[in-house]
């Protein structure tokens, strides 16, 4: 009888959660959730020196974060370190780091502990795209794309989250993609990394909230191809639904995200309609949709080599 009042009670429970969280998703689908204040967070951003990295660098700059910018190319870097200070910032730090080597990550991020602090809002966004068939792509290659666009995931969260964790106190914002939702044609080892990451971010989310680590955020970032010249040469056959997006398009909808506390952000929102397809259609079908909108094909047009975010 005790079990089965406490059953009864747990899915009294359970049930009156799923309500209120229902409930709570549908008020702020049309009223914004308020925007948390940034200003003196430490902010790390992987692959700063360029495309998107470097315009997020430029926005948590303008919102008054001390920036931490990483990136294998020092010169671009250093150049968007001196763009962050003329956009606002007063504390910008660049760190020369090779994201696909796990000891230059873990040594680059004490180097950070020791001369900024405790980085709180963590960005993983460095990537790299080879963009050829998967016989086609060198070994090389595909495991630089794991380690940069998957592994480093890994190695910053080792480094960083010990100390969100003892102090309750941080933001995990992964950026995958689109393509780490659906597998596409030329981008076998890509998607491989991005559902990856995908996947190793809500991992984490759950721990923390398994953990009850309330103030330990998580943002998910699933964008459709940007035009940041990492995907040179791609377009898209039906741009009214599925349009190649422009980076500062993205970042404004990624840092309001950040700044919301969502968990997920699909960029467009026609992502989550593909999704929901490819959940309930067959397969044939599904494949046929994805043909029809040219998701499949799109890296047909693609000049790069070993491209990076």
């Amino acid at each position: 009888m005790a079990s089965n009042l406490k059953s009864a009670k747990d899915l009294v429970v359970f049930l009156g959660k799923s309500v209120i969280a229902f409930l709570e998703s549908m008020v702020f689908t049309i009223i914004p959730k308020p925007r948390k204040n940034v200003a003196g967070e430490i902010v790390l951003i992987t692959g700063a020196g360029s495309g998107l990295g470097r315009l997020l660098a430029l926005r948590f700059a303008r919102l008054g974060s001390v920036l931490v910018l990483w990136d294998i190319n020092k010169e671009g870097n250093e150049d968007t370190c001196r763009m962050a200070r003329e956009a606002g910032a007063t504390r910008v730090y660049a760190y020369t780091c090779d994201c696909s080597q796990r000891e230059d990550i873990y040594r680059v991020a004490e180097q950070v502990k020791k001369e900024v602090g405790d980085i709180s809002i963590l960005i993983n966004n460095a990537g790299i795209v080879t963009g050829k068939n998967f016989l086609d792509c060198p070994d090389e290659l595909m495991e630089k794309a794991l380690d940069v666009n998957f592994k480093a995931h890994l190695w910053t969260c080792k480094s960083f989250l010990p100390a969100m964790i003892a102090n309750n106190h941080g933001h995990l914002v992964c950026i995958s993609s689109s393509a780490g939702l659906v597998g596409i044609s030329k981008l076998a080892d890509y998607c491989a990394s991005k559902f990856a990451a995908l996947g190793f971010a809500e991992s984490i989310f759950a721990e923390t909230v398994v953990q009850k680590l309330n103030g330990i955020k998580t943002t998910i970032v699933c964008p459709f191809f940007i035009n940041t010249g990492m995907f040179e040469g791609c377009s898209t056959v039906r741009p009214f639904l599925l349009p190649v997006l422009e980076p500062e398009y993205v970042v404004d909808k990624i840092v309001d995200a950040i700044l919301q506390e969502k968990v997920y952000l699909y960029v467009p929102r026609f992502i989550s309609f593909v999704m929901f397809l490819k959940s309930i259609l067959p397969v044939k079908v599904s494949l046929l949709v994805a043909d029809y909108m040219g998701a499949l094909n799109i890296m047909d047009g693609f000049v790069g080599k070993n491209k990076k975010e």
